[in-house]
């Protein structure tokens, strides 16, 4: 059992292929910012088979040292042995910071953890710092995307959260950089042994809203779920995800796995087009840290013009018609 808290302790998350989903990378880039300024170790905590063969990849990443955790009961994921096991780990470490993505399967994950740890949980932020005195200052959004709040974790250790993907941005890659593989075994018994995974059921979108690089979205200007048809077109053509505001999901346009927004999917593509959507600060609180935004609406007076790099005043089913055409003439 650690005696006293320090550095930071990251969970990274892994596809059921292996692979280390973007989010890791990104908290990772966080973490070490973090760590830095505290003075502190950043480590990363990997979870089940394949681990230790993935831990190498989180050196380049920013990790001074990797914990690699391997059970029979964490081959695949399932909220109580990993939560008992992550909580385990952050006994022994003791990190002052504790982190995990604001994912499906972190959010299911963290709020275990943290009972099992009797810490508090700031969840979703989407802005971490240090102050000078070495606390954590967590920001979310709430109210609907009205309001920024700071959160701190008064005396409880570690002070942990959840940070939504596609907020934080990853370091960029050094080959050279290489640290510390531990492994760590955890104390898991036929009781925590609930539960049983009966199968899985593979998304069936074309491109991963989450992680494309170019996304299309629709808004409550296509005026009806069959504009949707000319916003697929457009995206068919550029090899985007199709996107969608939180109205065109509401009135029943388009599945709301598709919603990019505080209330759905956090994106951060090289290049957003937002056709028919006004801008509300929920819809902004989801994309606005695309590097292009472009804007297609024929209301010049919309909030999504403040933050679009180009802006086009126009009927979207006028406009749109000739970016597909022109697109397609240079393609071929």
């Amino acid at each position: 059992m650690a005696d006293e808290y320090k550095g930071i302790l990251i969970y990274i998350e892994r596809r059921r292929d292996g692979a280390i989903t973007p989010v890791g990378a990104e908290l990772l880039g966080k973490g070490r910012e973090l760590a830095d300024k505290l003075g502190g170790e950043l480590a990363a905590a990997i979870f089940g088979p394949g681990a230790g063969d993935a831990a190498a990849e989180l050196f380049p990443m920013g990790a001074d040292k990797v914990y690699v955790v391997d059970h029979d009961m964490l081959k695949e994921f399932r909220p109580r042995p990993y939560a008992k096991a992550l909580a385990q780990l952050a006994q022994e470490v003791g990190p002052a910071v504790l982190l995990a993505g604001a994912t499906t399967q972190g959010r299911d994950l963290a709020g275990a953890a943290a009972t099992y740890l009797k810490t508090g949980l700031t969840a979703d932020c989407v802005g971490l710092e240090i102050d000078d005195a070495g606390v954590l200052k967590q920001t979310r959004v709430s109210c609907g995307g009205r309001v920024m709040s700071e959160w701190v974790t008064a005396e409880a250790r570690p002070q942990f959260a959840t940070v939504r993907p596609k907020i934080m941005k990853p370091l960029e890659r050094d080959a050279g950089r290489t640290g510390e593989t531990v492994a760590f075994n955890v104390n898991l018994t036929a009781d925590d042994d609930v539960g049983e995974v009966v199968s899985f059921l593979e998304a069936t979108e074309t491109v991963n809203l989450g992680e494309a690089d170019i996304i299309v979205s629709g808004g409550r200007g296509l005026g009806n779920p069959e504009g949707f048809g000319v916003i697929k077109e457009l995206a068919e053509c550029l090899g985007a995800a199709v996107g969608a505001s939180r109205a065109a999901v509401d009135a029943g346009w388009i599945e709301y796995a598709s919603q990019v927004g505080q209330t759905g999917r956090t994106v951060s593509p090289k290049l957003y087009i937002a056709c028919g959507i006004s801008g509300a600060v929920q819809h902004l609180a989801g994309m606005g840290t695309a590097d292009v935004i472009i804007a297609i609406n024929k209301d010049e007076e919309a909030p999504i013009f403040k933050i679009a790099t180009y802006g086009i005043v126009g009927d979207l089913y006028e406009v749109v018609p000739v970016l597909i055409e022109e697109i397609k003439n240079r393609r071929s």
